[in-house]
């Protein structure tokens, strides 16, 4: 009954195993999130980007940190999508 008055929702998981697909997205996130910092504290270190950007205002390189981040995240995205 449950389910029928669901479906039309569009869930593609059953609620019985609802909880382990949450869980299994909930690594991912931290797995990405971890890697996505990792990255940020490389480019930290090889730019003085607190320096730049902010006191600075180099524009130019925060759209290129962002450009960088930007295709970090679509990498690791795909990554976790498999």
């Amino acid at each position: 009954m449950l389910m029928r008055l669901l479906a039309p929702l569009g869930f593609i998981v059953k609620i019985d195993q609802l909880l382990e697909v949450v869980v299994t997205a909930l690594v991912f996130v931290f797995i990405g999130v971890v890697f996505f910092a990792v990255t940020y504290a490389v480019l930290g270190l090889i730019f003085p980007i607190k320096k730049e950007i902010e006191e600075d205002q180099n524009t130019a390189l925060g759209i290129v940190i962002g450009s960088i981040m930007i295709g970090v995240a679509i990498i690791i995205a795909g990554a976790i999508g498999g």
